[in-house]
């Protein structure tokens, strides 16, 4: 069972990180990745928190050595993943891993990129600058999340998980 989980988080990050590259938005110093959330929710809610977190860490890591991330994506994809996660254990329901998603990421990762963005990328944007664009791509991302949601694919991906 372990595998499985491992080898559909692997595929996940594969995916993320293909995509990264396709699918953003340059704000700033910030590159909004909206399938980053698609990504954290879907897992947060067929795997958990662990796994959740573990591939944002990871799609962060290797957007950033091969440079089609920032340094941003650290707080922004992991804060969210772990709320996501959290809130949807509470809560068993799409709606709890998305308000974890977008108040994670929207309002604790922003505010957390504050200090990464000054003292290790230079910025001098103030400290609620990455709100409104982390907002923008995580609200985005999660209205992609939960549509897909609502297909066979996270029934299809379960069953496979069981079996």
């Amino acid at each position: 069972m372990q595998i499985r989980k491992l080898a559909y988080t692997a595929i996940f990050m594969a995916v993320g990180v293909l995509t990264s590259h396709l699918v953003y938005i340059p704000i700033g110093i910030a590159k909004c990745f909206p399938l980053q959330h698609v990504i954290n929710i879907l897992l947060a809610v067929l795997l958990g928190t662990r796994y959740s977190v573990s591939a944002a860490f990871g799609i962060s890591l290797l957007r950033n050595l091969l440079g089609t991330g920032s340094l941003l994506a650290f707080p922004g994809s992991m804060v969210g993943a772990a709320l996501s996660g959290f809130l949807y254990k509470r809560t068993n329901s799409i709606w709890g891993a998305i308000a974890g998603e977008i108040i994670g990421t929207g309002i604790f990762g922003a505010l957390l990129a504050y200090p990464v963005a000054k003292y290790f990328i230079g910025s001098a944007a103030g400290a609620f600058f990455f709100v409104v664009p982390f907002m923008v791509s995580t609200t985005g991302g999660s209205i992609i999340a939960y549509l897909l949601y609502k297909t066979v694919i996270p029934a299809v991906l379960t069953e496979k998980l069981k079996g």
